[in-house]
């Protein structure tokens, strides 16, 4: 006679809730995409010229600049961390590539090797923020705020007051220039995104920010160098914001503080509206290109619409409070890192 198997009401609860919170997992992780959709079709249908080619192309453009901007703050979100330099550093990159190519302020003429000096430098500001942060145990929205006003003052110092036009025709050929249709400076935020994607998905460093951003204690004590991956992130934060100015000089081919102006709080509400969460831990670079093409197009059409700048404004601050309610797990402990 066979016994039958008794299963516990425990266990029964326990493996009901495991199904539960992986079919919620599944939603989330598909959500965004559906989000892009609805607003897709709900543009289409509503704004005038949206689905023109020539508009396309413009969406393709404007989706540049958040998107490798993303791509650094995905990686410093995923550790619980924030980076709020991008302002004052990225407007100070597209001030620096100006004044090293030809301008109207000076004699300079460096060609391509000006836009590679002032993405070193978005790099070296990146360690040193991370530096400060790691080892003045300072929060890192505290010393990265910092580091974007420090930058915007010499934004402004490096140009005194008057910014310069660049006249090199090195930057004309750029931003008309397209491959298969796509702009230039689309190919190069696409390229950074290929590379946000190769380390956080083949490489120990994308493992380890992983593991910091869901447990730090943990991935300490199992032998992670938590300190040096943190300094690495912020490095590559760095990287990402001065390509970022520089493609913004490219685009206006004026070196200002105001290339940095509007583009971190865009670039963070497009991570979490993406699903990364700001607890980190979860989400990653392919959850950032998705929130980046959905801020992208929101305002896009928000333009084609003729609303107001303040307006759209507003808007993307109700979307980055949704989106943050949603993505917080409220169970977890949040600390600001």
């Amino acid at each position: 006679m066979e016994k039958k198997q008794y299963t516990s009401p425990i266990a029964e609860e326990f493996a009901y809730e495991m199904r539960r919170q992986t079919r919620k997992a599944k939603i989330i992780n598909y959500a965004p995409v559906g989000v892009l959709a609805f607003f897709f079709a709900l543009l289409s249908a509503i704004a005038p010229g949206f689905l023109s080619l020539y508009n396309f192309r413009t969406i393709l453009n404007q989706l540049s600049v958040p998107l490798v901007m993303t791509m650094g703050l995905t990686f410093v979100i995923l550790l619980g961390c924030t980076d709020l330099s991008g302002e004052g550093l990225g407007g100070f990159c597209g001030c620096l590539v100006t004044l090293l190519v030809i301008n109207t302020k000076n004699a300079n003429d460096f060609g391509a090797p000006a836009f590679l000096i002032a993405i070193c430098c978005g790099l070296a500001v990146g360690l040193f923020s991370g530096f400060i942060h790691v080892k003045g145990k300072i929060p890192s929205f505290m010393v990265t705020y910092a580091i974007s006003s420090i930058m915007s003052g010499f934004a402004v110092m490096s140009y005194r007051g008057q910014p310069a036009m660049a006249k090199d025709p090195l930057l004309t050929k750029i931003t008309s220039g397209s491959v298969l249709g796509i702009p230039y400076l689309t190919v190069a935020s696409l390229l950074v995104f290929v590379a946000a994607f190769f380390l956080q998905n083949y490489t120990r460093f994308g493992a380890y920010v992983m593991a910091i951003g869901d447990n730090e204690a943990v991935a300490r004590n199992t032998g992670v160098n938590v300190d040096r991956i943190k300094m690495k992130v912020f490095i590559w934060a760095g990287f990402c914001i001065g390509v970022s100015g520089v493609i913004s000089a490219i685009r206006v081919a004026r070196g200002d503080v105001g290339l940095g102006k509007d583009t971190v709080f865009p670039a963070i509400t497009a991570v979490v509206v993406g699903g990364t969460t700001l607890t980190g831990g979860k989400g990653g670079v392919v959850n950032s290109l998705v929130g980046a093409l959905i801020v992208t197009i929101i305002n896009n059409g928000l333009i084609l619409m003729g609303v107001n700048m303040y307006i759209r404004s507003a808007l993307q601050g109700v979307i980055i409070i949704i989106a943050v309610a949603l993505s917080v797990n409220r169970g977890k402990k949040v600390i600001v890192k």
